[in-house]
């Protein structure tokens, strides 16, 4: 009788060890079991992975561990040896997620499609299709199968559900026994991306699965579902809890406050919230009612949440000194000003100037210091690439149009290629709303954002590329670039026909100026006039042109021609030859 209780007190030991240990995946590799009875590191087990553990999970098997990494493999280890059991490739990219069957034969793995394993043979027993992300995280849902009928093999029947990042839903998947329904069988809609899911596991088959997720946004969703088979819609949140301040205390608008994890008690009717300060969270217990769809309960913070620190440490004890002791200062070599003697106690220690005394600029404190002053004013005056990245951030994020306007016209193609390269990556896609909306303003400004997103797209376009949500990002740059580009035709047919008016326009005025030409004379010649007027028109003729001598003897033939005409016509002699008449025209 002594013995056998002294080996069921040591049985007893042994499971409690084992229960007690907390095993911790590392961005290295390697896996931390933490005994939290004693408050340090029992062993660390090393030699499974090359890269980072993204998820551990405990056998029921309590020496048993499995973890999955960055390089693609499973793990199966001995904690009691610290050794790796098996070894396994789980995906052909990272796995991020296990889960272990209830009855222990089986292992659920998710990268971004979902795997079951059959933990004897560590072979495939079922494919899933998952999700577009990476699965962040994998529960069983049920214990036992719904339809009872059947003889149970321990996995048939089971229903499970994951979750991925970025994926506002949660996906439950049945364990059919044909391998061709690889699809989710139901989903959870949720308002944002699930960061902590917990669950009440159907062990009968009228009791309903209750699930609580918390969401990036803070909020947290219960759902009540029977699981029975398909359902083709996504299932929405019987109730929403949020937290928020009262809104009190000269601040009359409530904050709200985000809910960090939640867990169902054993009862099954009471939630464990977590919320407030990572740091310094606030762990409260609240009773389960779901017939109202929103619930927000107030929570003053300020008071729960106060940050205690030690005040003894922020206090600076001054040394007393005395005036016949020389202190010595470190400081820049060079440092050739006298060391001022730290003044007593009697004088005021406000550094008060007198009415006569002006302020000493602080050009001439460097001065005192030998510093060069020049050396610390910039070449130019124009700021560099460096604080033209910092400007663009500060402007973003605070959406300030004036250092937006100073940064983003700039012409200077090697500015903008530097500044968009030496910007943070968290802010390229508030550049580019930026640059949208500036692109629906006047053309001059679109020709300089232009600019700026050709080096966004050429330097960033691997981040970009990485983005699950890129094209509702870029859908209103895309649909304002494709209608100036249908627009491009009609403006060129536009400009060809433009083009022709006003060639057409600037041909008609040519040739109206060529006929508006100085119709008066410059030399007339009148019939009636005497030979004297004729000589004097003629002294006019020669001073107006520089060929005259010519001109004046043509001139006189033609007069002395027309007067023997004259004399003909008088003399009735008007019959002349039709040669005749022609060299007179």
């Amino acid at each position: 009788d002594g013995p056998q209780r002294k080996k069921r007190k040591s049985e007893v030991a042994e499971v409690d060890r084992q229960l007690d240990v907390l095993a911790i995946g590392t961005a290295v590799g390697s896996i931390l079991l933490y005994s939290t009875v004693k408050g340090e590191l029992q062993s660390k087990l090393d030699g499974g992975h090359d890269n980072r553990v993204n998820c551990v999970r405990w056998h029921q098997d309590n020496c048993c561990l499995y973890s999955c990494s960055e390089d693609k493999h499973i793990v199966e280890w001995n904690t009691q040896t610290c050794k790796v059991k098996c070894k396994w490739k789980g995906d052909n990219s990272s796995v991020t997620s296990l889960c272990i069957s209830p009855d222990g034969k089986m292992l659920l793995s998710a990268g971004r499609t979902i795997k079951l394993w059959d933990l004897e043979t560590k072979e495939v027993y079922r494919h899933f299709t998952g999700h577009a992300t990476s699965v962040s995280s994998l529960i069983f849902t049920t214990v036992k199968p719904m339809n009872e009928n059947k003889p149970f093999d321990g996995i048939t029947g089971l229903y499970f559900l994951s979750g991925a990042i970025h994926d506002r839903l949660l996906s439950v998947w049945q364990i059919r026994s044909d391998r061709k329904e690889k699809n989710a069988v139901m989903s959870f809609t949720v308002t944002d991306e699930p960061t902590f899911i917990d669950l009440t596991v159907s062990e009968v088959k009228e009791e309903p699965v209750k699930l609580a997720v918390v969401c990036r946004d803070g909020q947290l969703h219960l759902f009540e579902h029977i699981l029975n088979g398909y359902c083709k819609k996504p299932l929405t949140s019987n109730c929403t809890i949020q937290i928020a301040t009262p809104g009190s205390d000269g601040d009359s608008t409530p904050k709200p406050v985000p809910i960090l994890a939640a867990a169902f008690c054993t009862d099954k009717q009471s939630l464990l919230l977590v919320y407030g300060n990572t740091l310094q969270p606030i762990i409260e217990k609240v009773s389960l009612n779901t017939t109202e769809p929103h619930v927000c309960l107030i929570r003053d913070m300020q008071k729960v949440l106060s940050l205690k620190t030690d005040v003894a440490l922020t206090k600076v004890k001054t040394p007393v000194v005395n005036s016949d002791t020389k202190v010595l200062v470190p400081g820049i070599p060079g440092h050739s000003t006298a060391v001022k003697i730290p003044s007593s106690g009697k004088e005021n220690k406000k550094n008060k100037r007198k009415p006569g005394e002006t302020e000493e600029s602080i050009e001439e404190r460097l001065g005192a210091l030998d510093i060069d002053v020049s050396k610390l004013k910039s070449p130019g005056g124009l700021p560099q690439t460096d604080s033209f990245a910092v400007l663009l951030v500060q402007g973003l994020e605070s959406n300030d149009a004036e250092i937006l306007n100073r940064v983003l016209n700039t012409r200077k193609e090697s500015v903008i290629k530097n500044t968009v390269a030496r910007m943070p990556i968290h802010a390229v896609i508030p550049l580019l709303h930026e640059l949208t909306k500036r692109l629906q303003g006047n053309p001059y400004s679109a020709s300089l954002m232009v600019r700026w997103l050709k080096s966004v797209f050429t330097l960033h376009a691997s981040y970009l590329s990485t983005l699950p949500d890129l094209i509702p990002q870029l859908g209103m740059l895309y649909q304002l670039m494709e209608s100036r580009v249908k627009t491009l035709q009609k403006l060129s047919r536009l400009h060809g026909r433009l083009f022709i008016l006003v060639t057409q326009v600037a041909a008609s005025e040519t040739v109206q100026d060529a006929t508006e030409v100085n119709q008066t004379a410059k030399l007339v010649y009148e019939d009636e006039s005497s030979e004297e007027e004729g000589s004097d028109d003629e002294m006019i003729a020669d001073k107006d042109s520089d060929e005259n001598w010519d001109e004046d003897e043509e001139k006189e033939e033609q007069s002395d021609e027309q007067h023997m005409t004259v004399e003909k016509e008088i003399n009735g002699d008007s019959d002349l030859e039709p040669e005749n008449e022609s060299e007179e025209e």
